[in-house]
């Protein structure tokens, strides 16, 4: 017994490793090795062996009875499992003894059926015998003739091999090129290949060229078509701000795209007037900028098309003229503008200039050698192993992605006008705090004069050819008028470090200078830049600067050249170079003297106003840009950084244009092409976001009554408020007079939104549609004009209307701001001045403001009068006169809340995701159910939990508040210590607001967060 024990052990142990496809339903080994089937059952075979495999299961009992007597459950697929995991693929055996066992063996076969049914195995056992699986064509052969050269040599195998050895050798080969061994770290920090590699890097996307020391301590992002610093990887938000309020704060703005402009002034200022207009502010005729003394800015329009189809803001900068009175002298104009910009304003001005004809030869792109012969340090041998001179390797400066066939210059042959880009050929950095001017005054120093001896000696020097380096300076030193504006230049540069802050001097401010090179006075450690009061003596000259600016005939600079740009930027003294000069010095830490080698660099200084809007923190965030040549970033960059300032990226440059009460390109331009664009972009991201949460784990929006949490749909609210003001919904009063008849029917609108929701939306706006005019008039004083009631729908009013624009005109904002009683951040009532005193808000102003201007959005500022701050896309809504009387008679109450609305999706997502499960189930059992999951999950994608699915109804009525606006921007400001936001309102809705409301309260309104039932208080401000 134990000898037939072993043997079934020992068998089951050999057939544990067959093919998956052979099973063995028999008990008895001997017939799992055989295949014989009983007597009894020849007579049922074809039954047996469809379902058995040709063999027959044993039962505990006699054998004979099994034989004759087989079980119907022997046939359930769940018995033979079980049967086979408990016996490794047989049946128990029987209690009977082996004679009996034996004495029921079939005497017979089938040879048919038994072959059918070892197919499988007789295939695998082929496979096997005939190939090996994982081996190789060596493998094949028996080892004693196998040789270690047939690897390399097919010729050494026999003849019925090679084939199969080259598609082999061929295979191995094309792998191991694909799955190369990198190199290892030394050689891939080699400067040449390092430099290759950055090369190739930047063909995609620019880099500026302070890239490599960003990526190494901030959080880098591709937009716009370049890599550019968002955040500080150290924890450095509150010391930015810090840096910005009392210290100095640098950020590199050299993404900025700059357009050059050349021509007539008559002809440039002929083209360029249709582009903007003097009732949104400055142009580009205004006089101080005009004449070069002062940078202006402005927001780009399409020709004659404002106040609508805005582009974006952009600065300008006129180059001073050399004479004031030849009016036909060429004049140049730089354009800076944002790169999500530059697309559509280069093209709106090559119309409006007429510059669409043959462009001029483009200039070569500028490249600095990174070793060149003949240079002190040289490593690198520049020789290849045939003897061969070698090409150096040179590193982009400039736009790297820049196509060598598209041309960078357009002119115009009626005109005259060039327009030239200058994308990445003129780098600038921003300087924000009351210290820029300590830090540019250490680290920028006049260049010294050269003296007719040593103007000779260079003269002479680059005729001879000792040294290859244009003599510019010497000939711009040659001029004594050049000479004497040099030094009045270097003396309006002593005066900066007597100046307080850089907010003392008049608004954009330029002074150009031609400076030494930055890299031979850098300090041994890092010391912060401070002012000396001991210095300052000339306090009747600061005052004058003060009050009178830079002279324009001071705001000339060589950078204007482009041929002395070039200059330069070839001739720059290289690293290498500049510290084995250092090493030789005889007093180590002594500064270095180059005498007439020394680089002289011209740049722009201009000043920036910071915080002009508003009555408070007038000057806050002012500071200096500075406009350097190309290939000089990291030479001041550097000193720079040595002077104790810090640096910024792009969120730490959106806080200073937020706490400047300023909107920031391209997030707050909704009504231009990029602002659209972004918005897109930013809500794609922040659904998909959205959607890696678990639902447990996000907010769901939809019992929030939040219909946008992740945008601000403004096309939607200026058209439902155009309808309602159509409707005649709206009738202001006459001067804030008998304002509580008329919050009636405002307070009739605004019932909260529960689990009827539906019910309540459809039975307001049924009784919008049918308030007529006369009851109007009864509600209201007699001097309310009365507008004829239109039956215009939103659908109408979308297909006659374009797409929501800002209001930019000066007039009507002060207007409004007056109308708004403007406070300060902490509710304190400011006093107007004498000339913004508040017009009557009579109603014929409001319903012409109206009527003219319906699908207009302001500007404004909210600030939260008590705790709390508003989050991106909260919404400001209207209060009603019972929230104003609750909060003024209760102090601790904040605000109301809103009420919990129904989500009416939720079931629809639970019965669409059991029908998908129920559908994969139906897949598993039957193999034909993969189309109908499909058809079932394709029904609704749009369908997620926590978020509207379809376009936005309703969002003005939607809540139990009437919305005016949305917040684009908001956090707790560390500027006036409380929350505030800024964002846009519907003109529309902020007329109905203020004229609804007492005069004593205009300007109060409600901020909801998306992910909030609660509303705040907030006093809303239009500065200007």
């Amino acid at each position: 017994m134990s000898g037939i024990n072993r043997k079934d052990k020992k068998y089951a142990k050999k057939m544990r490793n067959q093919p998956s496809n052979v099973t063995f339903t028999s008990s008895d080994p001997g017939a799992g090795r055989s295949g014989i089937e009983s007597q009894s059952d020849v007579n049922s075979r074809d039954q047996q062996r469809g379902l058995h495999g040709g063999y027959c299961h044993r039962s505990q009992g006699s054998d004979q009875k099994h034989f004759q007597n087989v079980p119907k459950f022997i046939n359930d697929a769940n018995y033979r499992d079980q049967q086979r995991g408990l016996h490794g693929g047989y049946c128990h055996r029987s209690q009977g003894s082996d004679q009996k066992h034996f004495q029921n063996v079939p005497k017979f076969l089938y040879a048919r059926d038994f072959a059918q049914h070892r197919a499988a195995e007789i295939n695998a056992m082929l496979k096997a015998v005939v190939h090996k699986s994982n081996s190789q064509f060596l493998q094949s052969l028996p080892p004693h003739l196998r040789r270690r050269a047939m690897s390399n040599n097919a010729k050494r195998l026999p003849r019925r091999l090679r084939e199969i050895a080259k598609k082999e050798m061929e295979k191995i080969a094309h792998l191991k090129k694909e799955q190369s061994k990198s190199k290892s770290r030394k050689a891939r920090r080699r400067h040449g290949n390092l430099l290759h590699e950055f090369n190739r890097r930047q063909r995609k996307n620019i880099w500026l060229e302070t890239h490599i020391w960003h990526a190494k301590r901030f959080h880098m992002v591709k937009k716009w078509g370049c890599c550019l610093a968002d955040k500080p990887t150290a924890k450095s938000y509150r010391a930015c701000y810090r840096a910005m309020k009392q210290k100095c704060l640098l950020q590199d703005l050299s993404y900025y795209c700059c357009l050059e402009l050349s021509g007539t002034q008559e002809n440039l200022l002929k083209a360029l007037s249709p582009l903007s207009s003097w009732e949104a502010g400055t142009t580009f005729a205004s006089v101080d900028c005009l004449s070069g003394k002062r940078q202006g800015s402005l927001v780009l329009y399409k020709a004659e098309q404002y106040p609508a189809k805005p582009l974006g803001p952009i600065v300008f900068l006129w180059r001073p003229k050399a004479e004031p009175e030849n009016q036909s002298e060429n004049r140049q104009l730089w354009i800076w503008a944002h790169p999500a910009l530059k697309t559509e304003a280069l093209i709106e001005l090559q119309l409006a200039c007429q510059c669409s004809d043959a462009p001029l030869p483009e200039p070569a792109p500028s490249e600095c050698s990174a070793s060149a012969p003949g240079r002190a340090g040289s490593k690198r041998k520049l020789q290849d192993q045939a003897g061969e001179e070698v090409i150096p390797k040179k590193k982009i400066i400039g736009n790297s992605t820049r196509d060598p066939l598209k041309p960078v210059s357009w002119t115009s042959l009626t005109t005259g006008i060039v327009i030239e880009d200058l994308t990445m050929e003129i780098l600038r950095y921003r300087l924000v705090g009351p210290l820029s001017h300590s830090v540019i005054f250490e680290v920028l120093q006049p260049a010294l004069v050269l003296e007719d001896s040593e103007a000779k000696g260079e003269v002479m020097g680059a005729v001879m050819g000792a040294r290859d380096v244009p003599c510019w300076w010497s000939q711009y030193c040659g001029k004594s008028e050049d000479v004497d504006l040099h030094h009045r230049q270097g003396d309006f540069l002593q005066l900066l470090s007597g100046v307080a802050s850089p907010a003392e001097i008049s608004a954009g401010s330029i002074l150009g200078l031609t400076v030494r090179d930055p890299r031979l006075n850098i300090p041994e450690s890092r010391t912060p830049a401070l002012p000396d009061p001991s210095e300052f003596k000339d306090l009747e000259k600061i005052k004058e600067l003060s009050l009178r600016g830079v002279p324009t005939e001071c705001a000339q600079s060589p950078i204007w050249d482009r041929n002395i740009r070039n200059i330069v930027t070839e001739n720059k003294i290289s690293e290498q170079e500049l510290n084995q000069m250092k090493s030789k010095l005889l007093v180590p830490g002594s500064q270095l003297n180059l005498g007439p080698r020394e680089s002289k660099i011209p740049i722009l200084l201009v000043q920036q106003p910071g915080k002009r809007a508003g009555k408070e923190h007038i000057g806050w965030g002012s500071g200096w840009d500075i406009l350097i040549p190309k290939g000089w970033g990291m030479a001041f960059w550097i000193p720079l950084i040595y002077r104790g300032i810090r640096v910024g990226g792009l969120q730490e440059g959106a806080k200073h244009s937020q706490y400047q009460g300023i909107p920031c390109f391209p997030d707050d331009f909704p009504d231009c092409p990029a602002g659209t664009r972004h918005c897109e972009e930013t809500e794609k991201e922040l659904v998909e976001k959205y959607k890696r949460y678990p639902p447990a784990k996000r907010p769901n929006y939809v019992h929030y009554g939040t219909m946008t949490p992740f945008r601000c749909p403004w096309q939607r609210l200026v058209e439902e408020w155009e309808v309602k003001t159509n409707a005649n919904d709206v009738t202001p009063t006459a001067s804030g007079k008998d304002p509580e008849a008329k919050s009636e029917g405002l307070n009739s609108s605004m019932k909260p939104i529960g689990v009827n929701e539906a019910e309540v939306c459809k039975q307001s706006s049924d009784e919008e549609k049918t308030l007529e005019p006369k009851e109007e008039m009864e509600q209201g004083s007699g001097n309310i004009t009365v507008l004829e009631p239109k039956t215009l729908s939103i659908e109408d009013i979308s297909a006659e209307s374009g797409h929501a624009s800002i209001l930019r005109s000066r007039k009507m904002l002060r207007q409004l701001s007056a109308w708004c009683q403007p406070t300060s951040s902490c509710g304190q009532r400011v006093k107007p001045f004498a000339r913004s005193l508040p017009g009557q808000m009579t109603t014929d102003v409001v319903n012409s403001i109206v009527c003219s201007l319906p699908r207009f959005l302001v500007w404004a500022r909210v600030s939260l009068l008590k705790k709390g701050s508003p989050d991106a896309n909260a919404m400001i809504c209207i209060p009603s006169n019972e929230d104003l009387q609750l909060i003024a008679s209760d102090a601790k109450n904040c605000a109301p809340q809103e009420p919990k609305h129904r989500d009416p999706f939720k079931r629809q997502i639970k019965t669409l995701k059991d029908k998908k499960k129920k559908a994969l189930s139906e897949d598993l059992e039957s193999g034909s159910g993969v189309q109908d999951s499909q058809l079932v999950s394709n029904r609704r994608k749009d369908l997620i939990l926590g978020l509207w699915p379809d376009q936005p109804k309703d969002v003005m009525s939607h809540c139990s508040r009437l919305t005016i606006g949305y917040v684009s921007h908001g956090d707790f400001s560390l500027n006036v210590g409380c929350g505030e936001g800024l964002g846009f309102v519907s003109l529309s809705g902020l007329l109905h607001m203020l004229s609804s409301q007492p005069a004593e309260k205009r300007g109060f309104v409600l901020v909801r967060n998306p992910a909030s039932l609660q509303y705040r208080l907030a006093k809303l401000n239009i500065e200007v």
